[in-house]
């Protein structure tokens, strides 16, 4: 994604267009001296990226470690053994 990209200077001249872009999806790079130092962007991007949602590997984990699983001992191969068909599969010419 390539961002819009404003100076400090420009951004008090063209605030209303700026926040109306971010507001539609297009977050803005602001820049003092030719280097970056903010980004604007809409506040449901903003939720998105500062909420406590985690991945499925961090619930995966939690839940590991909610029941105990490890003390269980479960073998991975027994239990997904059967899961995967292990046939070569069909033949393919190149």
């Amino acid at each position: 994604m390539t961002l819009n990209q404003y100076s400090i200077a420009q951004v008090r001249d063209r605030f209303a267009q700026i926040i109306h872009d971010a507001e539609n999806g297009k977050p803005v790079q602001i820049v003092r001296h030719g280097k970056p130092v903010a980004v604007v962007l809409s506040l449901e991007e903003y939720q998105r990226l500062t909420s406590d949602q985690v991945g499925f590997g961090v619930d995966l984990a939690k839940f590991r470690q909610k029941y105990h699983i490890q003390s269980l001992d479960i073998e991975q191969d027994e239990v997904f053994n059967d899961v995967r068909d292990h046939s070569s599969g069909r033949e393919v010419s190149f």
